[in-house]
C-alpha cells in the first residue's frame, strides 16, 4: 500500500517519447482519452494520433515531443486522480526539464490548457534555437560532475566556444550541450580521464546551454503571460533542486532552466532526505526510475507506463 508522505511522483523529458504512447490507457481510462481530446482541440491537430501511432521522425520532433510527453504525463496523473480522489497527496512532485511543466500541472500551479500552450511555445523556440545557433550533446558514463565540469571548461577554452553540463542525471551519467568544436574537444578528455563511454547524442538542439540564450527573453516574455498559481504539492525545481513556492519563482525557474544544469541528482536526492522512498514515474517508459535506482539504491520505484501498470497500481492501492 503506497504512503502518500513518502512518495514522490515524477515526469520524465524529452527522450522518453515513442510511437504507441497513451493509446492503451486511452481505450482504459475516461480520463485519459479526455485529456488526449482537450489537446487534439487545442493544439488544432490531432498529437493523439501521431502519440498512437506516429510516425516517429514526426513524434521526435522536439516541437511535438514535448507536449506529447506532457500531455502522456497529465493524462496519467487525472487517472490517478479520479481513483483516488483528494487522499492523492504526494510528499513532492518533479520533472527533468520539459518533465517539470507537467510537475508544475499536476501540482495545480499552472492550468493544463496554459501548460500545453508553454511548451508547444518551448519546443518552437528550442527547434528555431537549434536551426539559427545548431550545437551537440553528448552523453559521458563513469565519471562525476567536477571531472565533467572540469571538461567542460577546458574545452570551452581551448575552441572559443561554450560548452556546460546540460544534465546531472545520476552518479556516473552526465550530458554535455555546447557548440560542436567544444564537444568534439571533449569527448577524447573524458576518455583520457577515465569514462567508461562517451556517446554523442543525435539532436540539433544543445538543450540547457547557452545557446538557448537566443530565445529565453522571448520565452519569458510568454512565460509574463502565463498566469500561475500557488502550487498545492511541493514541486521540486531543476535549476536550484529547491521547492517552488510561488508563481514569482515558477516563473524565474522556467526561464532559467533554458540555459541552466538539470540538477536530477540533487533533487531526487533532496526528496530522499525529506523523507521520500518510493518514486512513481508518469511516462512512457521507466527513464527517470532508472536514475532513481542509481542515485538512492533503497529508494523502490514504480514506473506507470502503460494501462496494464496502471490498473495494477490502482488494484494494490484502492
Amino acid at each position: 500500500m503506497i504512503h502518500w508522505s513518502s512518495t514522490a511522483f515524477v515526469f520524465p523529458g524529452q527522450g522518453a517519447q515513442e510511437v504507441g504512447m497513451g493509446a492503451d490507457l486511452v481505450e482504459v481510462y475516461p480520463a485519459a482519452n479526455a485529456i488526449f481530446a482537450q489537446a487534439d482541440e487545442a493544439l488544432g491537430f490531432s498529437l493523439s494520433e501521431l502519440c498512437f501511432n506516429g510516425p516517429a521522425e514526426v513524434l521526435n520532433d522536439t516541437l511535438n515531443t514535448q507536449p506529447a510527453l506532457y500531455v502522456m504525463g497529465v493524462a496519467l496523473w487525472r487517472v490517478l486522480e479520479s481513483a483516488f480522489g483528494d487522499k492523492m497527496r504526494p510528499a513532492f512532485v518533479a520533472g527533468h526539464s520539459l518533465g517539470e511543466f507537467t510537475a508544475l500541472a499536476a501540482a495545480g500551479a499552472l492550468d493544463f490548457a496554459d501548460g500545453l500552450r508553454l511548451v508547444r511555445e518551448r519546443g518552437r523556440l528550442m527547434k528555431d534555437a537549434g536551426e539559427h545557433s545548431p550545437g551537440a550533446m553528448a552523453a559521458i558514463l563513469g565519471l562525476d560532475v567536477d571531472a565533467v565540469r572540469e571538461i567542460c571548461a577546458e574545452a570551452s577554452e581551448k575552441s572559443g566556444k561554450a560548452l556546460v553540463v546540460a544534465n546531472d542525471n545520476c552518479p556516473g551519467q552526465l550530458v554535455i550541450s555546447g557548440y560542436q568544436e567544444a564537444v568534439e574537444l571533449a569527448l577524447p578528455l573524458a576518455a583520457e580521464r577515465g569514462a567508461k563511454r562517451v556517446i554523442t547524442l543525435v539532436v540539433s538542439v544543445a538543450s540547457h546551454s547557452p545557446l538557448m540564450e537566443s530565445i529565453t527573453g522571448e520565452f519569458r516574455r510568454v512565460l509574463d503571460a502565463t498566469p500561475f498559481n500557488t502550487p498545492t504539492l511541493p514541486v521540486i525545481g531543476n535549476v536550484n533542486a529547491a521547492p517552488l513556492q510561488t508563481p514569482d519563482d515558477i516563473r524565474a525557474e522556467l526561464g532559467a532552466q533554458l540555459t541552466s544544469t538539470v540538477r536530477w541528482t540533487e533533487s531526487v536526492q533532496a526528496m530522499c532526505q525529506a523523507g521520500v522512498d518510493t518514486f512513481v514515474e508518469l511516462g512512457p517508459k521507466d527513464v527517470l526510475s532508472g536514475l532513481a535506482r542509481r542515485i538512492e539504491r533503497s529508494a523502490q520505484r514504480v514506473p506507470l507506463n502503460s494501462a496494464e501498470a496502471v490498473t495494477a497500481f490502482l488494484a494494490a492501492n484502492t
